[in-house]
C-alpha cells in the first residue's frame, strides 16, 4: 500500500503572505501593465506572485519584498513581450471626452521606464516615494523619468494636432 504524504500549511505563513499580497498585488499589477500592457502585465503579475508564494520565507525577509516581486514580474513581462504586441487601453472618447485620443499611442512611444513612471504618478496618483520604492530607484531618478516622459508626451501630442 502506497503511503501518502500530508502537507500542512503554517497559518501564520499564509496570513503574512495574504496580508502582504493584498497590498502588493495592485501596485505590482499597475506598474507592470503601465510598462507592458494589460495582458502581459496581468500574466506577469500572477507569475510574480506565484513566485513570491513559493519562496515566501526568502521574499518576506527582503528589505523591499514588493520591489523584488516587481522585478520578478518585470523579467517575466520582458520575456512575454518579446512574443506579444504591447496593448494599452484604447480611449473611449464618447465616455471620456476630456482624454486626449492620441494618448495611448504617445504613451506607447515612451521608454518602458518613462511610461511606467508617468502612468503611476499621473494615472494612478502615486507619490514619487511610492514609485521610487517599487521600481528600486531614487526619487530624483523618478522625477527625471517623469519630466522626460511628459516632455515627450507633450511634443508627440502637439505633433499629432498639426
Amino acid at each position: 500500500m502506497a503511503s501518502r504524504e500530508v502537507f500542512v500549511l503554517d497559518e501564520s505563513l499564509v496570513d503574512s503572505f495574504t496580508t502582504w499580497a493584498e497590498d502588493a498585488e495592485p501596485r505590482v499589477r499597475h506598474a507592470l501593465t503601465a510598462s507592458f500592457g494589460i495582458e502581459v502585465g496581468k500574466e506577469a503579475t500572477a507569475d510574480a506572485l506565484a513566485h513570491a508564494w513559493e519562496h515566501w520565507d526568502g521574499v518576506r525577509a527582503k528589505n523591499n519584498p514588493t520591489g523584488f516581486v516587481y522585478g520578478v514580474g518585470r523579467n517575466k513581462a520582458r520575456r512575454l513581450a518579446k512574443r506579444r504586441r504591447i496593448v494599452l487601453l484604447e480611449v473611449p472618447t464618447a465616455q471620456l471626452p476630456r482624454v486626449e485620443p492620441g494618448l495611448p499611442a504617445a504613451l506607447a512611444a515612451l521608454s518602458d521606464r518613462q511610461r511606467t513612471v508617468v502612468t503611476l504618478l499621473y494615472g494612478f496618483e502615486w507619490t514619487m516615494r511610492e514609485v521610487a520604492e517599487l521600481l528600486g530607484m531614487s526619487k530624483t531618478t523618478v522625477q527625471t523619468h517623469a519630466e522626460r516622459g511628459l516632455d515627450r508626451l507633450r511634443a508627440q501630442l502637439r505633433a499629432d494636432r498639426s
